[in-house]
């Protein structure tokens, strides 16, 4: 028997061996490389004449794509989350039928020094065979739907802001000190002598007149505030950057539309009996500043069933921006460490001999784990319980450490009362400091036993010691 024969029997004999979780699990499965231009297709061996083909990233090479998949009667498809070009690819084999599945880059890393477009597809290919492979986290289309709106929202709030800060640039170069004596110059005083401004009024003592009766500062300072040197080019400037601040609020406004529009589509949810009052008519000193014009509160707790602005750091904007990141259906994740998990709010394990070398969180840009870190950053002075827990381990973790556990607390409260419909009971700064003290005393009890001692617990001798 020649060496070649040997060898290809013993390779036969290692792939009939292979344990079970290494044994053909999706046996018609597909790998797809994703690229800007093309994207390589990898299948089965003999279910074509070539296993591996190129398809452009043209609308009718995509349909070509799933055809040819057809032909190779493929089942299920695996394809690395690349960019946005995945996004063509995704939906129309989703369209045909087909089982799609994103992978994360990390899972489908191939060996270094030999790493090729056609190779990179058959290692997807192949560890989708086995089944090594998750598919990440996507919701559904409505859910898909009104996440782009939402984020479209975001983008055009981001716009305006440089465009706010141009206006406050050209003021500052006519001496008008308007961001001095207002918090917020786009506010309703602010707009108002802006506009004024821009209508040709000059007259301080007129100007400060705009002045909202709700605003901080008197009109003695806000008229010291408004001798300006009005020059042609810095008028120019502030009043481009106000036609475009203003169209961007129109943009916004027709997001806000389609926003609400997408909402009255969801289905109201079996656990809502009745909405309470103060969502029905929502006060615009509990709600954000970009929030939307319409009922956002009373829709949000209709379609959930449970009322997320409880819960503390959440607001409007926050609560609208987890809906359409995570979705309604939380039976996806099966309890909420795994949630906080995905979400890249828990601590790293990476050990090595025993030893633990890091305990950093992974690498990631989850817009939800974003929106939970921004609220739990708000929480500094709350007199809640959250609050009471971020300003203790800011004194000793610091405040990144501290942010991301109290956003991590805030995940798995989103967890239970999307998932099991619970609404959230605040207890309170003094609940929590009573609990924390009870468990630092039976801690310390069970250090002193441990060395034999005997802790006896007395505010009378502590003031006896003391004194």
């Amino acid at each position: 028997m020649s060496k070649s024969t040997q060898k290809q029997d013993a390779l036969s004999n290692t792939t009939n061996a292979l344990p079970q979780h290494l044994e053909h699990i999706n046996l018609r499965a597909a790998g797809i490389d994703i690229g800007s231009t093309s994207h390589f297709v990898a299948v089965p061996e003999g279910s074509s004449d070539t296993n591996v083909r190129e398809f452009k990233s043209f609308t009718s090479d995509l349909y070509a794509l799933a055809d040819w998949l057809k032909q190779c009667n493929v089942q299920t498809v695996a394809m690395e989350s690349t960019g946005v070009y995945w996004i063509p690819v995704y939906e129309i084999l989703e369209e045909k039928g087909f089982d799609v599945n994103l992978v994360d880059a990390r899972q489908v890393k191939n060996v270094s020094g030999r790493k090729t477009d056609v190779e990179d597809c058959q290692w997807i290919q192949r560890l989708h065979t086995y089944g090594l492979l998750n598919a990440a986290f996507r919701p559904t289309d409505e859910i898909c739907e009104l996440r782009s709106y939402i984020r479209q929202r975001s983008m055009l709030i981001q716009s305006a802001s440089r465009y706010i800060q141009q206006m406050q640039k050209a003021l500052m170069q006519m001496n008008v000190q308007l961001h001095h004596v207002l918090t917020d110059i786009t506010g309703e005083t602010g707009m108002k002598i802006i506009r004024a401004i821009m209508g040709g009024e000059r007259d301080p003592a007129v100007l400060a007149e705009y002045r909202d009766r709700r605003c901080k500062n008197s009109i003695e300072e806000i008229q010291s505030a408004l001798t300006g040197n009005y020059r042609a080019e810095h008028l120019f400037a502030l009043k481009q950057s106000l036609e475009l601040y203003d169209y961007f609020q129109e943009k916004i406004q027709a997001c806000d539309d389609e926003i609400q529009k997408k909402l009255h589509q969801f289905s109201t949810n079996e656990k809502v009996i009745a909405i309470p009052e103060e969502q029905l008519n929502p006060s615009k000193k509990n709600s954000a500043k970009n929030a939307p014009n319409f009922n956002l509160g009373g829709e949000l707790h209709r379609i959930t069933g449970v009322d997320l602005l409880a819960v503390p750091g959440i607001n409007h904007i926050s609560a609208l921006q987890l809906i359409g990141e995570i979705g309604l259906d939380m039976t996806r994740w099966k309890n909420a460490k795994q949630f906080a998990s995905w979400l890249g709010l828990c601590p790293g394990n990476k050990i090595s001999g025993g030893k633990r070398l890091s305990g950093k969180t992974k690498p990631t840009n989850n817009r939800a784990a974003s929106a939970l870190r921004m609220a739990a950053s708000t929480l500094y002075r709350s007199s809640t319980a959250l609050g009471a827990y971020l300003r203790r381990l800011k004194a000793y973790k610091g405040p990144m450490k501290a942010i991301t556990a109290t956003a991590h607390k805030l995940a798995k409260i989103i967890y239970n009362m999307l998932r099991y419909g619970v609404e959230y009971m605040e207890a309170g700064q003094a609940y929590y400091e009573e609990q924390y003290r009870d468990r630092v005393i039976k801690n310390l009890k069970k250090k002193a036993s441990e060395l034999g001692f005997e802790l006896i617990e007395s505010l009378q001798m502590i003031k006896i010691k003391t004194n």
